[in-house]
């Protein structure tokens, strides 16, 4: 069978952009899909049309009701970036479906800055929390950002103020590729329009002002970028950990007695960017037992750039009854508690990991039970700082941390 779906990419100057051999497919459509705006700009062809009013999956399911007659879905720009066609393409095959692609937001947004493509940071918040942006902001930093609406400018202004990017330049581009195509330009710390259009695409030169909050994009953050209660993994073994617990793309985590929930978010700041193929974007679930930490922990990930993080209260291991199985999984609280390292063990995919740490006496027995049982590498990690005696210095010493990693067969 030929493929039966074709994804149409459409820019803002409508069907005029389009070629007579596209125009063409769209008037054959036996099933026209796509939203109220798309369907606007084709006049009535004896098509069925539906739109993703009732949710992109259920309108998926509909699709595939379809199955062998002549069906377009029209999408904004580019299909597969960030577009209807990458939901798509997790369900079909090649054999199912074509894509024909416009110049979409991002390709427009460069050529219009004069940037290259590979040198910048592509992100969307259009359905996603702006907080997102945070993970991206770093001195030089060039970001093209897919806005969610016209006040998506200014909110960003106001996140670059008070992350101490104030100096940061920024241009909305608007209606890109259509006849009501506008530019404005503009700083953070001065940002000085309300609301523009809602099709807008955001072009963002990071200046850090002296006041800058810095944040490394390599694993170990200073501890003094969490807020917390003193529950928190320090650095250098947090980085340490990071390293074993080895994020790959598509991965679902879970981080068992997160405290400040510095684990899963470093582990989601360190996951690829890219979605393995049929698995969505890496995903991590912070299981904390104290209500006052699970809104530090929210907090934590929002200013971090990961508000995607999902934050479960409850007393692990009845906690994680009602979760899905994991790829990895950390434990850094709880560790000697009763039956946790096995459920962990029991619900870990078959070649997932796990990581551990433990400090007391009691959790380090238990990991050495585990060990016995499951094996694994069990490794002491000791971190000493220098600091005042009197006149002169010397190294205080940490309390040492005992880890095992274990590969699940």
């Amino acid at each position: 069978m030929s493929a039966w779906i074709t994804v149409i990419g459409i820019g803002d100057d409508g069907l005029d952009g389009l070629t007579p051999a596209v125009r063409d497919v769209i008037d054959r459509a036996e099933l026209l899909v796509g939203g109220d705006r798309h369907q606007a700009m084709v006049a009535e062809t004896g098509a069925e049309r539906l739109t993703w009013a009732g949710g992109v999956d259920a309108a998926i399911d509909v699709i595939d009701e379809w199955r062998g007659r002549r069906v377009v879905v029209l999408a904004t720009g580019d299909p597969m970036w960030f577009g209807g066609g990458a939901r798509l393409a997790a369900r079909f095959g090649h054999e199912d479906m074509t894509v024909l692609p416009h110049p979409g937001a991002f390709s427009l947004a460069a050529a219009r800055m004069l940037w290259p493509l590979a040198d910048v940071e592509t992100v969307t918040v259009h359905g996603r929390p702006l907080a997102a942006l945070n993970r991206f902001v770093q001195p030089g930093a060039r970001l093209l950002v897919l806005s969610r609406d016209g006040n998506t400018p200014a909110e960003a202004a106001r996140l670059l103020t008070e992350r101490g990017f104030g100096p940061t330049a920024m241009t909305v581009l608007e209606h890109l590729g259509g006849p009501d195509e506008r530019r404005l330009d503009g700083v953070a710390e001065t940002w000085r329009f309300g609301r523009t259009a809602d099709l807008n695409t955001l072009a963002i030169e990071c200046r850090p002002s002296a006041a800058a909050r810095r944040l490394p994009a390599t694993p170990g953050l200073p501890d003094a970028a969490f807020e917390t209660d003193g529950q928190l993994t320090k650095r250098e073994v947090r980085a340490i950990t990071l390293a074993r617990l080895a994020p790959e793309a598509g991965q679902l985590f879970w981080d068992v007695g997160a405290g400040s929930g510095s684990i899963a978010i470093e582990w989601l700041r360190a996951a690829p960017r890219y979605r393995r193929a049929g698995v969505g974007e890496a995903r991590a679930i912070a299981i904390e037992r104290r209500p006052d930490r699970c809104g530090m922990i929210a907090r934590n990930a929002d200013r971090l750039g990961v508000p995607q993080l999902q934050v479960v209260t409850g007393d692990a291991p009845a906690a994680l009854d009602a979760l899905p199985d994991p790829d990895v999984v950390f434990v850094g609280g709880g560790v000697a508690s009763d039956g946790l390292l096995d459920t962990c063990w029991r619900r870990l995919k078959p070649g997932g990991r796990l990581v551990a740490n433990a400090v007391t006496i009691e959790g380090i027995g238990r990991l050495a039970q585990f060990r016995a049982e499951h094996g694994g590498d069990m490794v002491r990690l000791a971190v000493s700082r220098a600091d005042a005696v009197g006149a002169a210095s010397a190294f205080r010493p940490a309390m040492e941390v005992t880890q095992i990693v274990t590969v699940k067969p």
